[in-house]
């Protein structure tokens, strides 16, 4: 039976009632009375006590603790809060033949972040290429990173006057792997999976904790012989990193840049495979792939005009939390997710009309959405 705290208005009451009973004659609630105001402060005290033992109940177990008291939770079973990690990438200048960007070169994107080259690069043919990577002290908390990553194309300047090189050029590789530290959730998920799934040496679960590690991946799923006998397929997510593609990692699919028996993978798919090399089993040929899109189209009868342009997210999200490669999302979630909407009353789904089945490797995604 759980306990039910007493509010401060209890504990006032009760205190002013003990008074009352221990004194004859003396009446502790008048406005001015010393009684009364020592009564009043004694409540307040024990009020702060309670709350003292709350907090630490919430701390005593892995379900409810938070920040440094989850970490050392979570450090019981070797699960580790993931840091922040910055992003790279490469931008292109134009130049005059023999010019030197020297490294450690300061630039700046047109939002004001703080980029520094890594490695010098000297033009050849009219222009030169040159690795960046973002500013680890842009974010002095040293919490984030994700505000690195950007797409091809972007502007960014030369912070000072460099002979022979245009102060401005363009980055020529996504500036990727930029991820903020890990929140609370994400950490308290990986720990709970980890103390329901003790290590077993290589088994599925493993290679799915061992992805999840990875800074910026947020669900990964394993299968077995994806490439034939002694293969071990990988796929992962990034939700919040690659949220402009849907959280569907970008680069190619492979084995670790150290794997010598296959093709090596590139961007996320790299990052992933290359972690969990280290330690997988030193027999099994593993592959980091981004899964396949899924697109479902829906047809759904009776939505009014206001709330149509949430129902893609709603359906969005019971695809963030149910859809699984190979797997099936019942339709029922989706109804349940459409009427949850604000503004929708009754309405019919017409297509699809059964559960939502996804092919080996691919996630579901929202389609075309027609409005009857």
């Amino acid at each position: 039976m759980p306990y039910e705290r007493p509010t401060l208005t209890n504990l006032r009451s009760g205190v002013a009632q003990d008074v009352a009973a221990a004194l004859d004659g003396a009446d502790p609630l008048l406005r001015f009375s010393n009684l009364n105001i020592m009564g009043t402060a004694q409540a307040g005290l024990a009020n702060l006590h309670y709350g003292y033992l709350d907090w630490i109940s919430l701390q005593s177990n892995p379900f409810t603790a938070t920040d440094e008291y989850l970490e050392g939770w979570a450090g019981l079973i070797g699960v580790i809060r993931i840091g922040a990690t910055s992003a790279s990438g490469s931008v292109t200048f134009s130049g005059t033949a023999g010019a030197i960007i020297p490294a450690g070169t300061a630039l700046v994107s047109g939002d004001g972040t703080a980029f520094t080259t890594t490695a010098a690069g000297a033009v050849a043919t009219g222009a030169t290429s040159v690795v960046v990577a973002a500013t680890a002290n842009a974010d002095v908390t040293g919490l984030t990173g994700a505000f690195g990553n950007v797409a091809v194309g972007v502007v960014m300047t030369i912070g000072q006057v460099i002979a022979g090189i245009q102060s401005t050029g363009a980055v020529s590789t996504a500036f990727t792997g930029g991820a903020d530290i890990e929140t609370n959730d994400s950490l308290r998920s990986r720990m709970l999976y980890e103390f329901q799934n003790p290590p077993q040496g290589g088994a599925q679960s493993d290679y799915i904790e061992w992805a999840k590690d990875v800074p910026g991946v947020t669900r990964a799923w394993c299968a077995r012989n994806g490439y034939g006998a002694g293969t071990v397929v990988v796929y992962s997510m990034l939700d919040v990193v690659r949220a402009a593609n849907g959280g569907f990692p970008q680069g190619t699919n492979g084995v670790s840049a150290d794997e010598p028996r296959a093709t090596a993978a590139a961007g996320d798919q790299l990052l992933v495979a290359d972690y969990i090399y280290d330690l997988q089993p030193v027999t099994a040929l593993v592959y980091s792939v981004a899964p396949a899109q899924n697109p479902i189209p829906f047809t759904i009868h009776g939505i009014p005009a206001v709330a149509q342009s949430a129902i893609s997210t709603a359906i969005a999200g019971v695809f963030l939390l149910s859809g699984v490669p190979g797997g099936t999302v019942p339709l029922a979630y989706i109804w349940s997710a459409i009427a949850a909407v604000s503004g929708v009353s009754d309405f019919v789904i017409t297509s699809p009309a059964v559960d939502i089945a996804n092919p080996a490797g691919a996630l579901p995604t929202v389609g075309a959405i027609t409005f009857t």
